[in-house]
């Protein structure tokens, strides 16, 4: 499996995709995409599986999401793409790529302290962790398969934790693709993901306040 992803980012830096997967090339990828009709879902998908197995940026990808498919069908395939994603990497870190990801977890204090949270707390550990941005997503997918989290759990929690965001992005990559025709309906986008904005900025706060007055150290407390 190491030469596997070894393969994957060789394959990556040959095809150019992770050059590509940025906020300036947005248009031309989404013009790319939306030209391949039904298997566009299918290949999108692909792409956030890349993602998450190799360390792409997100962000782009749930814009780029809004942009082929429209707000709410993008919901649907960010949420389905970056579940798998995050599931997939989960497993890796769990079975295939365990020696490797534990080579980098022994060097890491917070993940130290992610795992005694996981064994005192439970799923909780998993919703401060989305919820409060200590180390990138993709590191915590594979951080996440060493710890005795089920699968089940990591994924429904993960899941919760991942809409707001998603839900906010692609209202933001509604705007900007309406920009161009209906000001209407672009106020609305941009109204609504306002919204979703302020509360997913407010709840890391919310959520570190709460679990820190019940005793739960979150990994970044000293």
């Amino acid at each position: 499996m190491a030469l596997l992803v070894a393969g994957g980012l060789v394959a990556l830096r040959i095809s150019g995709l992770h050059q590509h997967l940025t906020m300036e090339n947005l248009q031309n990828l989404s013009q790319t995409v939306r030209e391949m009709g039904w298997v566009a879902p299918l290949v999108y998908v692909l792409m956030w599986l890349a993602a998450c197995l190799f360390f792409l940026p997100g962000l782009p990808l749930t814009l780029l999401g809004a942009a082929v498919f429209g707000v709410w069908w993008g919901i649907i395939w960010v949420t389905i793409g970056a579940n798998l994603g995050a599931a997939l990497a989960f497993l890796a870190g769990r079975y295939a790529l365990r020696p490797m990801v534990e080579s980098w977890a022994a060097r890491n204090s917070q993940f130290r302290k992610i795992d005694q949270g996981v064994a005192r707390h439970g799923w909780r550990m998993i919703l401060i962790t989305r919820l409060v941005p200590l180390f990138p997503f993709n590191l915590q997918n594979y951080a996440y398969g060493l710890t005795k989290i089920p699968l089940a759990t990591y994924a429904v929690v993960s899941f919760i934790c991942m809409l707001p965001g998603t839900v906010a992005y692609c209202l933001a990559g509604g705007a900007l693709v309406s920009g161009k025709g209906e000001l209407k309906r672009t106020m609305l986008y941009l109204g609504a993901a306002a919204v979703f904005f302020v509360f997913v900025s407010l709840l890391p706060g919310w959520i570190r306040k709460r679990y820190n007055e019940k005793g739960v150290e979150t990994p970044s407390d000293k």
